[in-house]
Parts: structure tokens; sequence; C-alpha cells
């Protein structure tokens, strides 16, 4: 995965996602829409073949798009690995 930013400024950012398409751009979209400091969210990819998505964020003001952002994926994270280990206990229930 590489992100390219393409616009920073105080309350929005748009970034272009390298090696990813419809499936985390769409997770990562809900858990941003979660934040009570979001606005707007959401992201394009042109051409599932060829594109890289764009994801577009804004907020509204009080806190930066930036922080927003890696809250967001910290409890992305949190929640992967929850499932991760809800999925680990089913199958080891599942053997014995």
């Amino acid at each position: 995965m590489k992100i390219i930013l393409l616009k920073k400024t105080v309350n929005e950012l748009k970034f272009k996602i390298e090696g990813e398409g419809h499936s985390f751009c769409n997770v990562l979209r809900k858990v941003l829409l979660d934040e009570k400091a979001v606005e707007f969210v959401g992201y394009d990819v042109s051409h599932p073949l060829t594109a890289h998505p764009v994801i577009y964020l804004r907020t509204m003001g009080r806190r930066k798009p930036e922080k927003v952002l890696l809250n967001a994926a910290k409890r992305l994270g949190n929640t992967t690995e929850e499932f991760r280990n809800a999925f680990l206990k089913a199958i080891k229930s599942e053997k014995t």
C-alpha cells in the first residue's frame, strides 16, 4: 500500500491509495463516518482495473483531518484484531 497526498488544508485531506480497491476504501469510509468531527468522506475509483482510489475527507474544523484519519485507522486496526481473535477462538473450539 502506498499513500500519495494530493491536497491538505486546515480541514481537508485528499489522498490516493495505491494497491487497494473498494473493499478497503469502503471499510475506511465507514470507520471515518463514525468520527464525530467528520463532515464528509467519500472515495472514487475511476476505473476498477487501472485506477487507484482517491479518498476525500473533510472535518468540521474542530480537529485536524490527519488526526481524525489516524484515530480511525487505529480503531480499524483494533476491530480487525478483535475479529482475528474471535475467529481463532471459533476455529479452536471447532477442533475440540
